[in-house]
């Protein structure tokens, strides 16, 4: 049996790469740097563990589970701890938690009486048409009014996206929520009722799913889906072109300076879009990837930061905080990292996690690590009462982070959608298509690989010339 390309080697790809071998089917990783994981990634310096892309991956699907237990690492993995679920809306300057229980919402300082009243008009809101792609930001204001879209959703958005909820689109970065309104014709109803189908999906909501992380931080999970892969991962190796076959594809990469080519049953893309638009295709149907570069990718700037826990006023008994672009603050929010899970900080220190740039301020990401650090400071000094000087830092610059779902996002899926029917041999999986979080990538790479097996069983037994096997 020829072997099938994975062409990057993020968490999607190596779930992707594991879930085939799993299934017998040879594989072949290909990753154009000289490390696996993507933005998963743990630095370890001086008795603080931070994370260089995400701090946790939400347990929303049973895949996850299993993809962490087939890889024995049960005994590694840490759930955050249950006390410190807490999240924060910075409100007039100060931190306010967000409600989950319909009393807290009723009790919580967060939104204005006229506000909470305005959100519970939401089931008599009549539902758009099904066809529209409508940004979340009209959405939002159309269910649930201005104060919920300014001091919830903007803030919420910016936490995961890094995003601007009247660019992003509601049907394409937040189906599920769209689906409700369709389904239901409202969002709350739609929770509600919702609930018995999630169920029987085995889906996990994310406001209950577990966050986990493991020992030694994130970086576990690649590790050892690298470790498990072993010589079926090539660094280093960078591809440039896929010409069609009868029976597959020609793969161009290039390694030491040098290119090399070789042949595979079916193509797995999931390198980040911008760089696979830059991938040249050449097979009987038309299959131009360049489109793929106009997904927007902002500028992301983290700062990792550790203090005597004496240098800090708050408590810090949560996840953390989200700010408000009313709030008109440089961050877009912090984690409370040495909070949710142990051994991230020396004793007596703590480790906060901030946020700067994205859609709402670009420019601010890319500005001198000396700067980014004194604005950091300057907003954790009013929102958390930080006092004294670090005693860690460390500073990550995303160039071109998270993909957005904007308005018009269609057009992306349909040239993935169009590519896949007239190119069968060829896939696509990862955060510019099937969600952006490490768990939504790990289900990505559970769902491909299972499709690639489907397809190369019905060609095993088709007596087509077409077939792969021979």
């Amino acid at each position: 049996m020829r072997s099938v390309a994975i062409i990057g080697g993020g968490i999607t790809g190596l779930t992707t790469a594991f879930r085939l071998s799993q299934s017998r089917v040879p594989v072949v990783l290909y990753e154009a740097g000289d490390r696996i994981g993507g933005p998963i990634r743990t630095i370890n310096e001086n008795g603080y563990v931070s994370e260089y892309g995400p701090n946790t991956i939400l347990e929303t699907s049973p895949k996850i589970t299993s993809l962490i237990n087939d890889l024995g690492l049960e005994q590694r993995r840490l759930d955050s701890n249950p006390a410190m679920n807490t999240n924060f809306i910075v409100r007039n300057g100060k931190m306010m938690p967000v409600p989950r229980s319909l009393l807290r919402f009723a009790t919580s300082p967060l939104f204005s009486i006229r506000g909470k009243l305005r959100i519970g008009l939401e089931p008599f809101i009549r539902a758009k048409p099904k066809t529209e792609d409508e940004s979340l930001g009209d959405f939002v204001q159309r269910r649930f009014g201005r104060e919920f879209l300014d001091f919830a959703i903007n803030p919420f958005v910016t936490g995961v996206y890094a995003g601007i909820p009247e660019n992003l689109s509601v049907r394409y970065g937040f189906p599920k929520l769209k689906a409700l309104e369709d389904t239901y014709g409202s969002v709350m109803l739609g929770a509600i009722l919702g609930r018995r189908k999630r169920k029987e999906r085995g889906e996990i909501k994310k406001t209950e799913a577990k966050k986990l992380s493991f020992d030694d931080g994130l970086q576990v999970l690649p590790d050892t889906l690298h470790a498990k892969l072993g010589q079926a991962v090539e660094l280093r190796s960078k591809v440039t072109r896929l010409r069609q076959t009868a029976d597959g594809w020609t793969l161009t990469f290039t390694r030491n300076g040098r290119e090399e080519q070789r042949h595979h049953a079916a193509i797995v893309l999931t390198a980040t879009a911008y760089n696979i638009a830059q991938i040249q295709i050449e097979a009987d149907e038309l299959a131009n990837l360049s489109l793929l570069k106009e997904i927007v990718h902002p500028p992301v700037a983290r700062i990792v930061l550790g203090f005597r826990r004496e240098d800090v006023t708050d408590p810090l008994n949560g996840f953390g905080f989200l700010v408000p672009k009313a709030e008109n603050l440089n961050i877009l929010g912090s984690t409370f990292s040495s909070s949710i899970f142990p051994n991230r900080a020396p004793s007596g220190h703590v480790l906060l996690t901030t946020f700067i740039g994205g859609c709402r301020q670009p420019e601010l990401a890319n500005l001198p690590e000396e700067k980014l650090f004194d604005l950091t400071l300057l907003d954790l000094q009013r929102i958390l009462g930080v006092r004294g000087k670090p005693t860690y830092r460390h500073h990550w610059l995303f160039p071109q982070a998270i993909p957005q779902y904007n308005v018009g996002h269609k057009k992306f899926v349909d040239l993935m959608d169009t590519t896949e029917t007239h190119l069968p041999r060829l896939y696509f999986a990862g955060s510019y298509r099937d969600g952006i979080s490490a768990g939504n990538c790990i289900v990505s790479g559970h769902d491909v690989a299972d499709r690639v097996v489907q397809f190369l069983e019905v060609s095993n037994r088709s007596p087509s010339p077409h077939a792969i096997l021979s």
